[in-house]
């Protein structure tokens, strides 16, 4: 069975994004360029939401992109990737598919398909239902050293508690800080 994990940068007042959807605080830098490249080598798919799929897919194939940072670009438009949208008529980035209807099932049947590691990368609403459902398996969360004082918060509408066991922490020169967690079973 593969593995589900959440990916998703957070400011310290755990915020995954400013007003007005604002992410110009996201501290990044070579040393996150080339985490998010281990990341990228241990995926096998990738699952979006409608909003992020639409700025990942207005990036990552440009050439624009592929000039800034080539390798990214290169495992962000090869690998599969799965839209999650009720409202979107198609997709056009290459390698992706558009899921309209059955989140929940669709994404028990991906797990139970061989293969690397499935990702999430941003996409909160999408998050949220997984994360209801029991089918995150881990959560790795990059807190930015800033405070944003509004956005949304992660885990705006989650009305259970979420227990999570910590795994590991990794700490960035530039004061990020990754925490991985592991839900706890019921």
């Amino acid at each position: 069975m593969r593995k589900v994990i959440l990916f998703m940068l957070v400011s310290l007042d755990g915020y995954f994004e400013g007003p007005n959807h604002n992410l110009d605080w996201h501290n990044v830098d070579e040393e996150f360029t080339a985490f998010s490249l281990e990341q990228l080598d241990s995926a096998g798919l990738l699952l979006f939401g409608r909003g992020t799929y639409q700025l990942m897919a207005g990036f990552w194939p440009t050439a624009v992109a592929a000039k800034d940072d080539p390798l990214t670009a290169e495992a962000m438009n090869r690998l599969p990737k799965v839209v999650f949208s009720r409202t979107l008529a198609n997709v056009n980035w290459q390698n992706t598919r558009l899921v309209k209807d059955n989140i929940v099932e669709e994404i028990k049947r991906l797990k139970d398909e061989p293969g690397k590691t499935i990702y999430v990368f941003g996409s909160s609403d999408l998050s949220l239902t997984l994360i209801k459902h029991g089918l995150i398996d881990e959560f790795r969360l990059l807190v930015n050293p800033v405070v944003l004082g509004a956005g949304t918060t992660l885990f705006h509408g989650i009305q259970e508690n979420l227990h999570l066991r910590l795994l590991n922490t990794r700490t960035f020169k530039n004061g990020n800080v990754m925490l991985f967690y592991q839900p706890e079973a019921k």
